[in-house]
């Protein structure tokens, strides 16, 4: 990975600031994939990416397309500086006297990181898709009331904070990391197919055997070996994402386990709901693993170090 030689904080710094940069450009086809892969057979209210959109700023206005962004930039910064922070840590603790690793090694390392990271993953993720999935059921709620049932009273969006003192309270900090085992499923795999694929992609384009790939390589490398893992990795993400969302509409399913929403999706929806949200999470994660790999390039995290007392 470029930037081996710079240190952990600076990694912990640039790590963070390429998170919130990130974050702050894709979330609201965030949102979209979020929506998407919740809906469920009979309570259809978004044919596409664009159309989920178009129909969130008609309804909520434009600053509906980032509900749950506050909990996301708080969180993306340590999500984020753990992810990548991690792997550079396994990658040289597999290295032997600084000689290329294996592709084993690299998926090891990979696997390594993408465990640490659940730490953050898990609740950040859990209260992101209660946020930006009530505007999904309050407009179900509008648009086609037979999918959340008679009589039932529309309650003001909560806050992030709320839920979590409600989880707190109701579940202890369990509540706050429903779906671990789904997060493990998807951000282990991600991690060992991307890592790799993004070292391999960026020695492609170095100038000469020691210099590093210019910032452009790594950027394109982050990007299309962001968005392989991430389409790779999809049908991990979808059942996810239906087992941490705690709101449903009347006619929509529950799910009690990762092997439970399997086979209801398969039985009540086909494979095929399995690639729901698939280009929406490529076009998320494309953008903020190449942004990643430029922030690292051009050492941020070091600049920033720089100006701190004592340095």
């Amino acid at each position: 990975m470029t930037g081996s030689h710079i240190g952990l904080p600076a990694k912990l710094i640039n790590g963070g600031i390429a998170g919130l940069i990130g974050v702050s450009c894709v979330f609201p086809i965030d949102l979209a994939k979020t929506r998407l892969q919740n809906q469920q057979n009979g309570s259809r209210l978004y044919t596409s990416m664009s159309d989920c959109l178009i129909k969130t700023i008609r309804s909520e206005g434009y600053f509906g397309m980032y509900r749950g962004s506050a909990v996301n930039l708080t969180l993306v910064t340590p999500e984020k500086a753990i992810k990548l922070a991690a792997n550079d840590f396994f990658r040289q603790y597999l290295s032997k006297d600084g000689q290329k690793l294996t592709l084993i090694k690299e998926m090891l390392a990979g696997c390594g990181a993408g465990t640490c990271q659940v730490i953050v993953t898990t609740p950040m993720e859990m209260l992101k898709i209660q946020l930006q999935d009530a505007g999904r059921i309050e407009a179900q709620r509008k648009l086609m009331p037979e999918t959340v049932g008679p009589g039932t009273v529309p309650t003001k969006s909560p806050t992030a904070m709320q839920l979590t003192r409600e989880l707190l309270k109701e579940k202890g900090i369990a509540g706050l990391y429903k779906g671990l085992g789904a997060t493990l499923l998807r951000d282990v795999p991600f991690s060992i197919i991307y890592f790799p694929l993004f070292a391999n992609l960026n020695t492609l384009g170095k100038r000469g055997a020691e210099g590093p790939a210019p910032f452009y390589v790594s950027f394109l490398a982050g990007c299309l070996a962001g968005s392989t893992a991430a389409v790779a990795v999809n049908p991990v993400d979808v059942i996810k994402t239906r087992i941490q969302s705690m709101n449903r509409g009347s006619t929509e399913e529950t799910y009690s386990g990762v092997t439970d929403c399997i086979s209801k999706i398969m039985k009540n929806e086909g494979p095929s709901a399995f690639l729901k949200g698939a280009y929406c999470r490529a076009l998320v994660i494309a953008p903020l693993f190449g942004i990643a790999q430029v922030v690292y390039f051009f050492g941020v995290g070091e600049y920033i170090l720089g100006f701190l007392p004592g340095n």
